[in-house]
């Protein structure tokens, strides 16, 4: 007997659960749920990418990696004493039936950044910059100071 009571009782949940899983497997939810599985498999493809600062007796050169980023892509800002680094990435995705029809169509805009300081201010029209192979580098010369003696 006690068992006919735990099936009574487990079925009025049962069939929640199955209304809810039918739910999310129908069309426009399942998009929206494979768009977060999606997000959360690779949220910030770009926002981390590895930027490397060194010096020379004239100089102070950025190197960035950058594999996969196009050169329009990547913007250049500067002011003061820091420099920043921005990468704009536009990803469009369209699925055709084979009818030609359009099943999905995805368009996803991502921008990361990374803002360098140096112990200078950035004089922007003494700056180069060059992007080969996956590579940016930025060469920002030192600037001279002058120095000032002490008074007896």
């Amino acid at each position: 007997m006690s068992d006919d009571k735990k099936k009574v009782r487990n079925e009025p949940f049962g069939d929640i659960m199955k209304s809810m899983n039918q739910c999310f497997h129908e069309k426009p939810v399942r998009g929206f749920m494979q768009t977060m599985d999606d997000f959360f498999k690779n949220p910030f493809p770009a926002a981390h990418f590895h930027v490397e600062v060194s010096e020379t007796d004239d100089a102070h050169i950025i190197s960035a990696e950058l594999p996969g980023i196009n050169k329009e892509q990547i913007q250049l800002d500067v002011l003061d004493n820091y420099i920043t680094i921005t990468i704009n990435q536009l990803e469009s995705l369209t699925e055709e039936d084979e009818n030609r029809q359009i099943t999905r169509r995805h368009q996803s805009f991502q921008r990361s950044s990374r803002t360098i300081p140096l112990p200078q201010p950035i004089n922007e029209k003494k700056v180069k910059a060059n992007y080969k192979n996956g590579l940016l580098q930025i060469k920002v010369p030192k600037q001279k100071g002058k120095t000032i003696f002490l008074e007896d």
